[in-house]
C-alpha cells in the first residue's frame, strides 16, 4: 500500500495488495417496471430553468409516440406537477407506487404527490432526500417506459450523487444560461459526470434571448450568447437554443405546458432523440 493511500481506490491506479473494485451502487428497478433509457436533466446552479426544460424534452418525445415520464428529483423544490397542473395523490398497488398520468400520457413521481397538502416545505436531512429519489426508482411502478427523465436539484450534493449513483442513466442533459458565470457552472456539472463515468449528451442553453414578437428582433437581457465557447471549451455537443417566451411561461404557470408549441424545444428535442437512438 503506498504511503500516501487515501484509501479511495475509484481514484487510484496503483496496483497494490489492498486494491479494492468499487462497488456497483446501482439500485434495482421495480421487479413490474420497464424503463428503457434514463436521462439526468442537470444544472451547475439553480434558476435555469431546468425543471422546464425536463417538461418540455418530456412533451416533445411524448408527441413522437414515446411512452415518457419524469422522476421529479428535486425533492425540496418539486415544480414538475405544477407545470402539467397535477394535483392528485399517488396511490399504492400490488406492484408499487402508481405514478400520475397526464392528459397526454407522461407519467409522473413527485413527493408533492406524496404529501398531504403540496404547499407543505419538506425539511428533510441529505440521506433522508437521497433515500426518497430511490424509492421513486425501487418501488414506483413505471409501466413501460420508453425514456425516463430525471429533474435534478442545482449543485453537486447528496441527491444528484445518488442520481448518479444509484439510477442507471443512459446520459445526461446540462442546462445553462448565457451569463458570464455560466463557464464555471457547467464545468462543475461536467466535471461530476465525468468523475461518475456518466455520458453528457449535451447542452440547452435556456433564455438565450428574448425575440420581440412586434418587429422580430432579438433582445439579449442575460448578455450575448456564450454557447459555443462553453461548448467547445467541454468537448459538448449543442443541442440547442431556447428564448424566453411569454407564452410557455404562461402555459407552465398554468398546469398546461402540454399545449406548448415550441419549435426551439423541438428542434433540441430532435437532436436528442438522433443521439439516443
Amino acid at each position: 500500500m503506498a504511503e500516501e493511500c487515501t484509501h479511495d481506490c475509484s481514484s487510484c491506479g496503483a496496483a497494490c495488495s489492498s486494491r479494492q473494485e468499487a462497488q456497483d451502487m446501482t439500485e434495482k428497478l421495480n421487479p413490474y417496471s420497464s424503463v428503457k433509457k434514463v436521462i439526468g436533466v442537470v444544472s451547475g446552479k439553480g434558476g435555469v430553468g431546468k425543471s422546464t426544460v425536463t417538461s418540455l424534452m418530456a412533451v416533445m418525445f411524448s408527441r413522437r409516440g414515446y411512452h415518457t415520464a419524469i422522476l421529479d428529483a428535486d425533492i425540496t423544490g418539486p415544480s414538475i406537477p405544477k407545470a402539467f397542473g397535477i394535483h392528485e395523490k399517488a396511490m399504492g398497488s400490488d406492484k408499487g407506487i402508481i405514478p400520475i398520468t397526464t392528459h397526454s400520457g407522461i407519467d409522473i413521481m413527485s413527493v408533492n404527490l406524496l404529501l398531504e397538502n403540496e404547499t407543505d416545505p419538506v425539511i428533510w436531512r441529505g440521506p433522508i432526500l437521497a433515500g426518497t429519489v430511490k424509492q421513486f426508482w425501487t418501488e414506483v411502478f413505471w409501466n413501460d417506459v420508453d425514456y425516463m427523465f430525471v429533474d435534478m436539484p442545482p449543485g453537486t450534493g447528496d441527491v444528484p450523487l445518488t442520481v448518479f449513483q444509484s439510477i442507471p442513466l443512459s446520459g445526461i442533459i446540462v442546462v445553462t444560461s448565457p451569463q458570464d458565470l455560466v463557464s464555471m457552472i457547467v464545468g462543475k456539472a461536467v466535471k461530476m459526470a465525468q468523475m461518475m463515468d456518466v455520458p453528457i449528451l449535451g447542452i440547452i442553453e435556456n433564455m438565450s434571448c428574448y425575440v420581440c414578437p412586434d418587429c422580430g428582433k432579438k433582445h439579449y437581457p442575460f448578455g450575448e450568447s456564450k454557447l459555443e465557447t462553453v461548448a467547445n471549451e467541454y468537448g459538448l455537443k449543442i443541442l440547442g437554443r431556447l428564448p424566453i417566451d411569454a407564452a410557455s411561461s404562461a402555459a407552465c404557470d398554468n398546469g398546461r405546458i402540454e399545449s406548448v408549441l415550441n419549435p426551439d424545444a423541438e428542434a433540441a428535442a430532435d437532436e436528442l432523440e438522433a443521439i439516443l437512438k
